[in-house]
């Protein structure tokens, strides 16, 4: 799956629960060296849509939020983002982050992280890539 076709992400969350986006930059170096590493990820969870979201390309997408580093993920199950912060541009640290909130589910439900960056309460990307 081609990660930033917007019509090939609507089409995966209309079978899953769970995106995890990654919202960067074309210019940004640091993602640019990350991004293999970003869809190489997909492999390890096919139940999860992935979504690499150019922060300026998709700006609509995103301009209800302040992006202050890269790269920055989001981890949204359902209409509920449970994750939304930046990371070291490092895979095995992702993995421990997705595994982390997706072990919480149904259990504890899912509430979202501390780590979560200023977000407005009610922003839903995956609404708003469905909406596109």
């Amino acid at each position: 799956m081609n990660t930033e076709d917007l019509s090939a992400i609507k089409a995966e969350l209309l079978k899953k629960d769970w995106l995890i986006a990654c919202l960067c930059a074309a210019w940004c170096d640091t993602c640019t060296a990350y991004r293999d590493s970003f869809d190489a990820l997909m492999t390890q969870h096919m139940d999860k849509c992935f979504a690499w979201i150019d922060i300026e390309d998709q700006a609509h997408l995103v301009d209800e939020v302040d992006i202050q580093n890269f790269p920055t993920i989001l981890i949204q199950h359902r209409d509920q983002v449970v994750f939304f912060g930046t990371v070291l541009p490092d895979p095995m640290q992702l993995q421990r982050l997705i595994l982390s909130m997706t072990e919480k589910l149904p259990d504890a439900g899912n509430q979202r992280s501390a780590l979560n960056q200023d977000a407005p309460p009610d922003w839903n990307i995956r609404k708003l890539i469905m909406n596109t």
